[in-house]
Order: C-alpha cells, then structure tokens, then sequence
C-alpha cells in the first residue's frame, strides 16, 4: 500500500507542474486543431491528443507538453492495474477503479467531463474553450487523481489480510537460526553454550586452607601474622 500511494503522491506532484503550464498546453491543442483544418470538434479521448502529437505537432514547445499529457495519462492507467493487483476489492473500491479504468482509456469520450470545486482547471477557460472544446481534456488528471485518492482511503480502512502485501525479507540471521536443532521451549538461543562459564570464574578465587591450596599462607619465622 505504501508504495502504490507514493506513486500516486508522484504523480501529482507531475500534475501540479503540468497544471502551471495549463496555457501553454491549451495554444498547443490550438495549433495542431488549427494544422488539421479541425476548428469544431471538442478534443474528446486521449486518443486523440495522441494523434495530434504524432502527425499535426510542428514545433517542439508544443510536443513537449502534449507529452507531459500523455505521459501522466499512462501513468495512472499503470497505476490502476497496480491498485487492481494489492486486494480483489469491495464493491466501493472496485466501482472506484473501474471509473478510472474508464477515464484512462484511450478512446473513452471526455468532452463531457468537468472538474469542479476545488479544483479550478475549467475556469482557467474562456467561456468557449470551455463549453465546447478543452473543459473535458483539462478535468481528465484531476477527476481521476481524486478517484484515486478516495480509492486509497477506502482500501485503507480494510483488513491487512484482505491486502496482497508482498512476503517480508528474510534475514541470514533468522535463516541460520532456523537451520539449528530445535530447543526445549522457553530457551532463548545461544544461552546453551557453556552454561556454567560464569560460575566457573567464581570459583576459581582462593579460599585460604581450603581444598586445591597448593601451599598455607607464609608466617614469619617464630611470629604471628
């Protein structure tokens, strides 16, 4: 889960670069509509702006931001397979993904597609543009960012076990572990070695005539200590 929302977390960060250069964006559609001789139809699919960066993009301004487009497009439909691998869903998350699945789609018609408060892509538009040519293509990213983010909190609140979380690494130390023979219960590992090495030590201070003195102590001749 963790890394399924900081791709998403990326790619609005993207978006929000994208978004700065809304204008710039907009006059490059403008110009190739202009190359195709196609002043009336809205740009309705992300198809379409494919085309148009393949065979009607003259200049390298334009390219570069219908590429940014187009690459954040595929972005998010790599994404969703993602969000579609980590659970089998409940019925909200799944109603969720399959409006992005949708959205992302290459052919699916956006022309009627407007992003509302609080975002405020639509009314950078002029009345025009956006009743009846970019309000879709500009509302695509940022409907599909929010479908995203409501997709991440429901799935949020489901149990971890419902969540295809990838199996933890082992450590060498847990595999050689593993590898010893087994031990009573309640004995940690490594205590059954020389159990008694501290005891031994103890014993080994002298203990005046007592057993394994090699000599008595010294006196004086004819004295007492």
């Amino acid at each position: 889960m963790n890394e399924v929302k900081e791709s998403l977390r990326s790619i609005e960060q993207k978006y929000k670069l994208f978004q700065q250069q809304q204008f710039t964006f907009i006059a490059a559609l403008e110009h190739c509509r202009e190359n195709t001789h196609d002043k009336i139809r809205p740009i309705s699919s992300i198809e379409q702006v494919q085309s148009y960066t393949e065979h009607h993009c003259n200049n390298s301004t334009d390219r570069r931001i219908l590429v940014m487009f187009l690459d954040t497009c595929v972005e998010l439909s790599k994404l969703c397979q993602r969000f579609e691998a980590l659970h089998s869903g409940t019925p909200v998350t799944n109603n969720l993904l399959e409006k992005c699945k949708t959205l992302v789609s290459q052919s699916n018609d956006l022309s009627s597609l407007r992003a509302k408060y609080p975002h405020d892509v639509v009314n950078h538009l002029s009345c025009d543009e956006a009743r009846n040519h970019y309000g879709g293509v500009v509302s695509l990213i940022p409907i599909v960012l929010d479908l995203m983010k409501e997709w991440v909190a429901h799935s949020e609140k489901l149990p971890r076990k419902v969540l295809h979380v990838s199996e933890p690494r082992v450590h060498p130390e847990a595999t050689a572990a593993a590898a010893l023979p087994s031990q009573p219960a309640g004995t940690w590992p490594g205590l059954r070695k020389h159990p008694c090495r501290q005891l031994r030590k103890v014993s080994l201070k002298p203990r005046g005539r007592g057993k394994g003195c090699p000599k008595p102590p010294w006196r004086p001749p004819g004295g007492k200590l």
